[in-house]
């Protein structure tokens, strides 16, 4: 900067004074430029840059979502069906495909996916999605099944090997009852754990596998062929459900013959799941549904006939708090059974005594107006997704800095497989306009481009074109998918995550959880 005289330091600090100030660059410039300092132009733009990220604050108001059926209490106990939902199948017709399905979410697959235009290059991916299909889990059990369930068709294998040295035997687990033991398991008698992914399960994360492969390989061209752990990573939850589907969908993209490792956090702080303490956030998530005079009170009055009526089915005791704060248990019990082809269940000691399917539809309009209440109806439910999802939210930020700086080590995928609480959070985080219980594989894509600045860069490998921090941060793009489409948000700062410029939406992730997560703690703390 010898070109710039001492005295024009001066005028130099003054400018910048006036930017950290948040007072008008214009008036600045002019002051500067009567001072006859006139080879700074050259810095303007660089300056206007730093005065806007001073002047215009990141907006991370809560905002409402869409008014629709889902998150109309009036309407919830007077109405047949469930939105044209899937409860039933894992299939989706293809004509029909991108409805929800709470057996088998729709994904990004070939047939739907929205190639974007030749001026934009895939830089990176990162996915998360919910575990696939399952058994119920044990605390969602009626105490006496009707029926039994039965996994004999599939293997749950477990066992330890060194990375080097002995091979080990590829056992697992084989649930059997023991005639002798005079203790009576909760629940459903059979060969399954609860909870355990099906073998349909199973077979919905190996194609949930194929069907990524096939639009970031074989139509984008931006997987490479073999399985390559330099460029592609795994994670998972402490539960081993991730686990199994994990397997799957690897197996699924790559049929990888060799053992590959699935990122794990400590059980006590994983921000997959999530797991860390975070007091505020419970408190909040809490709070919104004891607050009186609200229409999760009203849902409760409006749902309390039937639960007595599921209680008398089910024997499950009236004075189960748990089973009646919310529709879950009821929830997770009559849809395990519905996506597995399994009757709805009847009364022990009344077998014409049954739950209909008119019964279990309500249980299921319930179950999803209470996700959009919770998640994104309830005013406080943005700080208290902040907080808990925090952690995870700054890890995704960092992931799509660092593409951009060009320090990321090479990787260009990352695969998380996580639950409905992480995916309800994240979309929580983004105020989805149409909030929905994320059903099995329940899928949320971060696609990060860089915006080609000549036609010839166009033609270089998509999987080869990767960041160098030479582009600066404007020249990318990010887009959201939520079950294969372009996710719409009701915040105006976020609006459609068609393409939206990356900083924007580190900015927002930035002034919400803050940078590597410097916020988180605060937001976890309870305030007096």
């Amino acid at each position: 900067m010898a070109f710039i005289s001492s005295s024009s330091w001066l005028y130099v600090s003054i400018l910048l004074i006036f930017i950290v100030l948040d007072y008008s660059l214009r008036g600045a410039i002019n002051m500067v430029i009567n001072a006859g300092v006139l080879r700074l132009s050259s810095w303007f733009p660089f300056l206007s840059v730093l005065a806007t990220q001073h002047s215009e604050a990141v907006d991370v108001s809560w905002y409402p979502p869409k008014s629709t059926a889902i998150n109309n209490v009036d309407s919830l106990m007077n109405m047949t069906g469930v939105y044209g939902f899937i409860f039933n199948s894992s299939k989706t017709p293809d004509a029909q495909y991108g409805i929800y399905n709470l057996c088998n979410m729709p994904h990004v697959r070939k047939t739907e996916y929205g190639i974007p235009s030749k001026e934009y290059k895939l830089q990176y991916v990162e996915v998360m999605h919910r575990h696939h299909k399952r058994t119920v889990y044990a605390s969602n059990s009626f105490p006496v099944e009707s029926y039994e369930w039965h996994c004999n068709d599939e293997g749950l294998f477990h066992f330890g090997q060194p990375v080097s040295g002995h091979s080990s035997a590829q056992t697992y687990w084989d649930v059997f009852e023991n005639p002798i033991n005079p203790f009576r398991a909760f629940g459903f008698k059979g060969t399954c754990t609860f909870p355990q992914i099906t073998r349909e399960g199973l077979d919905d994360s190996w194609q949930h596998g194929r069907d990524i492969y096939g639009v970031y390989h074989d139509l984008l061209h931006f997987l490479p062929s073999q399985l390559d752990l330099e460029k592609l990573s795994f994670r998972v939850t402490s539960n081993v459900i991730t686990s199994q589907v994990a397997s799957m969908v690897i197996n699924g993209m790559y049929n990888s013959e060799h053992a590959v490792p699935l990122a794990v956090e400590s059980p006590s702080i994983d921000s997959l799941e999530p797991k860390y303490l975070c007091p505020r956030s419970r408190n909040l998530f809490s709070a919104a549904r004891i607050t009186p005079n609200t229409s999760w009170s009203k849902h409760l009055t409006l749902s309390a006939p039937l639960l007595a009526y599921l209680d008398s089915i089910s024997g499950v005791s009236p004075d189960a708090q748990d089973w009646h704060q919310d529709v879950d248990h009821y929830f997770d019990n009559l849809s395990a059974r519905l996506c597995h082809s399994k009757p709805l269940p009847c009364s022990l000691s009344d077998s014409s005594k049954c739950v209909s399917q008119a019964d279990a539809d309500s249980i299921f309009r319930l179950g999803e107006f209470e996700y959009s209440y919770i998640y994104r109806d309830a005013p406080t439910s943005l700080a208290a997704s902040a907080g808990s999802m925090g952690v995870f939210i700054a890890e995704l930020a960092q992931h799509i800095r660092d593409q951009i700086a060009g320090n990321d080590g090479g990787r260009i995928y990352r695969h998380n497989v996580a639950h409905d609480g992480s995916l309800s959070r994240v979309l929580s985080v983004l105020q989805v306009d149409v909030m929905v219980w994320p059903g099995m594989g329940a899928e949320v894509v971060f696609e990060l481009y860089r915006k080609l600045e000549t036609e010839g860069e166009g033609s270089r490998n998509a999987a080869t074109t990767r960041g160098d921090g030479n582009c600066g941060i404007g020249s990318y793009v990010v887009r959201v998918l939520f079950g294969g489409r372009v996710l719409t948000s009701s915040s105006p700062e976020l609006g459609v995550l068609d393409m939206v410029p990356a900083e924007k939406l580190l900015g927002y992730f930035d002034e919400l959880v803050g940078e590597r997560a410097a916020k988180v703690k605060g937001l976890c703390e309870e305030r007096s």
